[in-house]
C-alpha cells in the first residue's frame, strides 16, 4: 500500500450532491449502502462515514471517462492502487475510491455489480439474481437508490457489523411481503436456514 494515501480522510458527498454530479451520466447508477436504506425510509437514521454508488461492472469505462481529472483508485488487497486510464477491472477488483485531487478528501466509493444479459447477479452466490430493470427505486426528488431488500442482502453477513444490523432492523417493518419473501429466499440460499437474518425476517411474515 502507498503509505502516502490517507484512507481515513473522508468528506463524503450527500445523496443530493451525487445526484447533481451524475444527473447527466448516461449509464444507470444507484445510491447504495446505508444511504440507500435511509433514502427508502425518507429519514436519516444514523451517521454515514462514506457514500457508495452502485454501477454495472460493464459500464466502468464510461464512468471513468465521465470522471476525467479525478484521482481514482481501485481497491486491491491490501490497500489502494491507481486506476489507470481505460483499464477494465475484472472480478476481484470490486470498487473504486474517488477524490478530486491527491490532496483532497475522498468523496465517494463506486461499487461494481455483476451482470449477465438483462440480469444482475450476486457475486458471492451467482444463483441469486434478478432483472436489472427491477434493482432500483427513486426518491420524490428523482435520486436513484438500490431497492432495500437487495441492499440488505449485500449487507448480510454471518457476523454482521452493528451498523448493518441497525439498517436491517430499521427497514424490515417497512418492507412488503414480496420484498420480505425475496430477501428470505436469498438469505436462505446464501446462509442456510439457521441464520440471524431469517429469524428477524420471520417476525414480519
Amino acid at each position: 500500500m502507498d503509505l502516502k494515501i490517507d484512507e481515513s480522510n473522508w468528506e463524503p458527498y450527500l445523496p443530493e450532491e451525487i445526484f447533481e454530479l451524475f444527473k447527466s451520466l448516461t449509464i444507470p447508477w444507484w445510491i447504495a449502502g446505508g444511504w440507500a436504506i435511509d433514502l427508502f425510509l425518507e429519514s436519516k437514521t444514523r451517521d454515514h462515514l462514506d457514500i457508495d454508488l452502485q454501477i454495472l461492472r460493464k459500464d466502468q469505462i464510461i464512468l471513468q471517462k465521465f470522471l476525467v481529472g479525478w484521482d481514482l483508485y481501485k481497491t486491491n488487497q491490501p490497500g489502494l492502487k491507481p486506476w489507470k486510464k481505460n483499464e477494465f477491472l475484472r472480478l476481484g477488483v470490486n470498487s473504486i475510491w474517488c477524490r478530486k485531487t491527491p490532496e483532497a478528501p475522498w468523496k465517494m466509493q463506486i461499487l461494481f455489480l455483476e451482470t449477465e444479459g438483462d440480469e444482475w447477479y450476486y457475486r458471492r452466490k451467482p444463483s441469486i439474481r434478478g432483472l436489472i430493470s427491477n434493482i432500483g427505486m427513486k426518491t420524490k426528488s428523482n435520486i436513484s437508490y438500490l431497492s432495500p431488500e437487495i441492499q440488505l442482502l449485500f449487507k448480510a453477513q454471518k457476523n454482521p457489523k452493528q451498523k448493518n444490523k441497525q439498517d436491517f432492523l430499521n427497514v424490515l417493518p417497512f418492507l412488503d411481503n414480496k420484498k420480505l419473501m425475496w430477501l428470505k429466499k436469498s438469505v436462505f440460499v446464501h446462509f442456510g436456514k439457521n441464520s440471524y437474518w431469517i429469524e428477524e425476517i420471520n417476525k414480519f411474515l
